[in-house]
């Protein structure tokens, strides 16, 4: 297998390198800490990780905001809220007017010290991000720690409760799906239709939208494929469900991705690989070029295949839902 993959560099199946088209999606990671371990983080965040935003970065983010005109503020994390800046930085994302959003592990909100983001999140009109990888317990339990299925059941209510979720309340909740094993996550419409009817029906909860987002084969999950001896089996089978739909909307051609450390990646997963900008671009906030980074040739490795494989993967969800493989 492992041949197959050597052979079948990522770009050579794209026919050529990816360029960007802009970017509409200011993607900012404002550290590893988390108070949960999930199996399948690409990220490896976890209690004990120091790697948080300092005050500079976070001004250059600003900065760089004001100057130019991106749509999407998208903050995430580790957990987002363990950063102890994080409310007033909100507070200055939330006056540029653009869309704001946090991707948050949602059981985080139910402890004491940082329950108060949910009254923040309702006041700023903050757009809410939950993983709930599966409508099953055990399924979810298994992958992101005991309790925490309960636990989320518990703040999308909350979170119900301020309006979020609701039609035409400008509060939204979206909702993540991640595969519990490795494979590919089914068909995003019908899982969508599946978590809609199940968690009104069983606990009153409504929510916007679910996106599916494919185990990236880095971090976490890497090690986790590699211990299971499922690594090559899984590479093999990204590279054979590769699908040149999903290249037009890859989200690396219009998301720039910023490190707690202020770093610039092309991608969430290319900034655990350390793979920065390249290719002429200025890999660093602090340098800063419009053109250069709007434009630039991305970094790419065969991690990609997981962006490209069946419907496609982003982290807003599918990319090509009606080229989904059957399952």
């Amino acid at each position: 297998m492992s041949e197959v993959i050597t052979m079948m560099p990522f770009e050579k199946n794209a026919s050529g390198p990816l360029t960007a088209c802009g970017i509409e999606i200011f993607q900012i990671n404002v550290g590893y800490r988390c108070n949960l371990e999930c199996r399948h983080c690409h990220i490896e965040a976890g209690p004990n990780r120091q790697e948080l935003m300092p005050s500079n970065v976070m001004e250059m983010c600003l900065a760089v905001l004001k100057a130019h005109p991106i749509d999407v503020i998208d903050i995430t994390g580790g957990a987002p809220e363990m950063h102890p800046a994080l409310p007033g930085f909100l507070e200055k994302c939330a006056s540029l007017k653009r869309r704001l959003q946090v991707r948050t592990n949602g059981v985080i909100l139910l402890e004491k010290e940082y329950e108060y983001f949910l009254d923040l999140y309702d006041r700023l009109g903050v757009e809410v991000v939950v993983s709930l990888p599966h409508l099953d317990m055990k399924t979810t339990n298994r992958q992101r720690g005991e309790g925490v299925f309960s636990g989320l059941i518990a703040v999308l209510q909350k979170l119900n409760s301020k309006g979020y979720g609701h039609k035409d309340t400008g509060r939204i909740l979206n909702l993540v799906h991640n595969p519990g094993g490795a494979y590919l996550p089914a068909g995003q419409k019908a899982l969508e239709d599946s978590y809609r009817q199940a968690l009104q029906e069983r606990y009153g909860i409504v929510f916007n939208h679910l996106f599916c987002i494919t185990n990236m084969p880095v971090g976490r999950y890497r090690d986790y494929l590699q211990r299971t001896d499922n690594y090559e089996d899984y590479m093999a089978g990204l590279v054979g469900a590769f699908n040149p739909a999903a290249l037009p909307a890859v989200m690396c051609k219009t998301t720039l991705s910023v490190g707690w450390d202020g770093r610039l990646y092309d991608c969430d997963f290319n900034q655990v690989l350390g793979m920065t900008v390249n290719h002429g671009a200025p890999d660093h906030l602090s340098i800063f070029d419009w053109p250069k980074l709007a434009y630039r040739r991305i970094v790419t490795g065969n991690h990609c295949y997981g962006c490209t494989a069946g419907a496609g993967s982003s982290c807003g969800g599918t990319l090509a839902e009606s080229c989904h493989p059957d399952h």
